[in-house]
């Protein structure tokens, strides 16, 4: 390979890919709008670029062979092209990464909005550079938004945490919390609605934290967001339970746009395991922020994440955590594999689970989130939600999220792209979107109040019992579950 080659400054192009969370992908969109704004031409990623631009994750072990993996891509696409590393892995382990062969920019936390600068007329050298600068000096917050199509956008409101969960390299890859003022998010916001978006999902590593060091708060925030002009969904990508208050409950229960779905990382389903995690709640508290959504909003979908084989996890204490997520009225469980990292806390733990028992917890909890899927969607079928239609076309329909987070599909109509109507939701299959049909357009200026079905008998179906407990599967749905 010609370590010596330049790339021509009147034709250039660039591709990105972005391991990781939503967070990295409205990041790397705004590094493709930078690129744009220096008339480079954006290609896919697989198509052959002068410039191939990696946005890492640190989340699990697997981040060094993910990125080995996604140079080696680039450079069979061109092995002269000039590639870049940035993101969390970056920061974490820059030299880890000059080391990979084909990589000759690696870019920290701090730096990574300023790649243009830094690469000058990208060329090829044969020594990798690396601009990585200490975590702590990452204090400026740089605005981004992402987004699949055009219905829905990513906004970044939010980065860095001041949290020290025992599994976590998020505070050592993207330093401490801060965010912008209400006011520049604003501004964000209606750039993204002037673009046509109808959905924002506010994301950042910890949402909840907005305005820490403020006077400015996340309720703040979304009440100022609900006033909006022309924007008629605002969802939360993720927010923690210690943080997830009566006050913003009550708001997202009455308001305008924020929608009924709330994703609460739990972790573990153990008192015992979220003290050692470190976690800022037991299972009482969580318990308690999860009854109060549903005696506020009894069709909210609530998403859980939950690690398996941390550090201390005997067979006893996920025996616990199953069962209290087996209980737990939740509509699906985000479940994560524990991987060591370097310079955090849990590798010091000790009481080590082996890879494949971990496998395993993983496993057994996904078939519960199966489950739990299928009980929540089949649970409101009788019903009709706002739903706010996709570009993707799959076997012959077009599908979008209800305000409740349902996927629902309906024969293809090209009218529908990025239009919110209101559907009946007919049937489910497991593994599949709940199938629907068009019964009006909706108006989002109002709250939506979904009818309830009722049985032959004439009696409501819930999917909730009067305990608050998840409502029982019937059989034939369990065995269905089970042979896919």
């Amino acid at each position: 390979m010609d370590r010596n080659s330049s790339i021509s400054t009147s034709t250039k192009s660039v591709a990105f890919y972005t391991l990781g969370c939503k967070l990295n992908f409205a990041e790397t969109s705004t590094l493709k709008r930078h690129f744009e704004g220096q008339r480079f031409t954006i290609l896919p990623f697989d198509k052959k670029s002068d410039v191939y631009v990696i946005n890492t994750c640190s989340v699990t072990q697997d981040a060094n062979r993910d990125c080995r993996k996604v140079v080696r891509r680039a450079m069979r696409q061109n092995p002269n092209a000039y590639i870049v590393v940035t993101g969390c892995y970056a920061q974490l382990e820059p030299d880890e990464i000059a080391s990979i062969e084909g990589v000759d920019l690696v870019v920290g936390a701090k730096e990574k909005f300023d790649i243009l600068q830094l690469a000058g007329n990208f060329e090829k050298c044969d020594q990798t550079i690396v601009h990585r600068s200490d975590v702590n000096k990452a204090v400026d917050f740089h605005h981004a938004f992402s987004s699949s199509d055009r219905t829905r956008a990513f906004l970044k409101v939010q980065d860095g945490c001041d949290y020290t969960c025992s599994f976590c390299t998020i505070p050592l890859a993207r330093g401490k919390s801060r965010s912008p003022s209400i006011a520049q998010i604003l501004d964000n916001a209606k750039q993204v609605i002037g673009d046509g978006y109808r959905e924002i999902v506010l994301t950042g590593v910890n949402v909840g934290d907005f305005g820490n060091r403020t006077d400015e708060t996340f309720i703040n925030l979304l009440r100022k967001m609900d006033r909006l002009p022309g924007l008629d969904r605002i969802r939360i990508s993720s927010i923690e339970p210690n943080l997830l208050t009566d006050e913003i409950i009550d708001f997202v229960a009455d308001s305008r746009t924020v929608q009924p779905h709330f994703h609460i990382p739990l972790q573990s389903g153990s008192d015992k395991m979220l003290k050692l995690m470190k976690r800022r709640y037991q299972t009482d508290r969580y318990s308690k922020r999860v009854e109060r959504i549903l005696n506020r909003m009894p069709h909210a979908c609530i998403g859980v994440d939950v690690i398996t084989g941390h550090p201390g996890e005997t067979e006893k204490l996920f025996q616990t955590s199953m069962e209290y997520l087996q209980e737990l009225p939740a509509g699906y469980l985000h479940v994560f594999t524990y991987s060591e990292r370097p310079n955090t806390t849990a590798t010091g733990i000790g009481g080590n689970v082996s890879r494949q028992i971990r496998k395993q917890r993983t496993h057994k909890l996904r078939r519960i989130s199966e489950q739990k899927r299928f009980d929540f969607d089949s649970s409101l079928l009788g019903t009709t939600r706002p739903v706010l239609f996709e570009q993707q076309v799959l076997d012959g329909g077009i599908s979008g999220w209800s305000d409740n987070y349902i996927r629902v599909s309906v024969p293809y109509d090209p009218d529908l792209v990025n239009k919110i109507v209101l559907c009946r939701l007919d049937h489910k299959f497991p593994g599949e979107p709940v199938q629907g049909r068009v019964e009006t357009v909706y108006n989002p200026g109002t709250v939506h109040r979904a009818v309830e079905p009722v049985n032959a008998s004439g009696e409501l179906l819930r999917y909730f019992n009067t305990n608050g407990n998840a409502a029982k599967t019937s059989t034939n749905a369990i065995n269905t579950i089970e042979q896919n």
